[in-house]
């Protein structure tokens, strides 16, 4: 293959977002719904129009629908891939292709209307990438730039769209890390923001000398302080979590906790205020002053105390999306039901997200983003050997593999890299 035939085959895999739907039967998987039908054996899944039609046992193929054989493979709904950045940052060290955060004038740096999802792109090769290892949407989260006010994110499917689905969520980090962007002090975080409730909801004037918010700043808090879209908070420390939960009490509004490691803490009254939780399932040591109770029991003891958990990865989550399933495969490993870990990469996060009429389980109306794996998902011994998006099979291709598949050559007259 020569240098531009192999750009314009990386090229074609980027643009594989635009195939139609494809009707497939697929036959003999051991399902694993996510649902209410728990895991299925030696079942079959009715794919039509881009959406699952039927599930159940000796299933009949309509004419013209293909068939595919899974011999009793684990089928699960397409994995989330966490809270990252896929689609904004394609070379994290090369700032003009990092779209994630927002620095503007220090006299009104918080600007939660900052939204990422407009600069997504749907091109990036990182998509490819993460579609391999079995993932099907993604949490596109703001990292703070100017402010512990993050800015705004969304659901994105990674079928090749542009645009999100679901509803926006407003990022927001609390602790140690966002000190500087907040008067060096926890106590100013909450005063600040306590500033910026007062604005949105118009207890302080549009026009104070003081404000911290634009006009459209304001409305945009307003709406996630009425319950239209939820806020992720970045949050460790046990204390910081527990003012947290306390804040969101008060002004009524709807939050998940990303990251979390010390949340096994408060796992109980998490569970009474009903607030997700997207855990660090790796955080085993104190990397800092507010992790000093991490464990890697963290998500089972949540589970156990009834608390919604779901999974996400704090560095460089975008370039390593695929170890998800690690993180889930290692609460299982510490103490977490296995169906638990399953629905975390599935039902959960799109429960919690808003999108869960479309995304998350294997039934009738959903949409037929599904994968088949050569064993058990959780294992990272096992693969993807096949992803649909929409009953679309997508191409088990990425820039990576081509790259490997050129270099694998044989070598001859000339460098592998390289053909006559």
């Amino acid at each position: 293959m020569t240098t531009r035939l192999f750009w314009v085959s990386v090229l074609t895999l980027l643009f594989a977002g635009t195939a139609s739907a494809q009707d497939v039967l697929i036959r003999h998987a051991t399902v694993h719904t996510a649902g209410a039908q728990g895991t299925l054996q030696n079942a079959d899944v009715l794919v039509q129009g881009g959406v699952i039609r039927a599930v159940g046992v000796d299933l009949q193929a309509p004419a013209s629908v293909g068939v595919v054989e899974a011999n009793g493979k684990p089928l699960t709904p397409a994995f989330f891939g966490g809270i990252t950045e896929i689609g904004i940052e394609e070379v994290s060290g090369e700032a003009e292709t990092v779209d994630s955060a927002v620095t503007l004038a220090t006299d009104q740096p918080m600007r939660p209307e900052f939204d990422v999802t407009l600069a997504y792109n749907p091109e990036s090769v990182l998509i490819p990438v993460a579609r391999m290892e079995g993932l099907g949407f993604t949490l596109l989260g703001a990292n703070t730039g100017g402010s512990f006010i993050a800015g705004q994110g969304g659901v994105m499917r990674l079928d090749g769209g542009a645009d999100p689905i679901g509803p926006r969520v407003l990022f927001v980090k609390l602790g140690s890390d966002v000190l500087g962007k907040s008067g060096s002090s926890r106590a100013a975080q909450w005063m600040l923001l306590d500033q910026m409730v007062g604005e949105a909801r118009g207890r302080i004037p549009a026009d104070s000398p003081h404000a911290l918010l634009t006009p459209t700043g304001r409305a945009v808090l307003a709406r996630y302080l009425a319950g239209n879209g939820r806020i992720v908070v970045n949050v460790n420390r046990a204390a910081d979590i527990r003012q947290l939960l306390r804040w969101a009490q008060r002004e009524n509004v709807r939050i998940a906790i990303a990251s979390g490691v010390e949340a096994w803490k408060l796992a109980g009254q998490i569970a009474a205020a009903k607030v997700p939780v997207f855990v660090d399932a790796l955080a085993d040591l104190p990397g800092d002053f507010d992790q000093i109770g991490a464990t890697l029991e963290n998500a089972a003891r949540l589970h156990a105390a009834g608390v919604e958990v779901s999974f996400a990865q704090f560095g460089d989550a975008s370039h390593n999306a695929r170890k998800i399933r690690q993180y889930a495969g290692n609460a299982v490993a510490n103490g977490l039901p296995w169906e638990a870990g399953l629905q975390g990469l599935t039902r959960v996060p799109a429960r919690v997200l808003g999108v869960d009429d479309k995304l998350g389980t294997i039934a009738p109306g959903k949409l037929a983003d599904l994968v088949l794996w050569t064993g058990d998902p959780l294992d990272v011994a096992n693969v993807a050997s096949q992803l649909w998006l929409g009953g679309r099979a997508i191409p088990m291709r990425s820039r990576q593999t081509e790259l490997r598949n050129r270099y694998l050559r044989a070598a001859g007259a000339l460098p592998r890299a390289y053909s006559p």
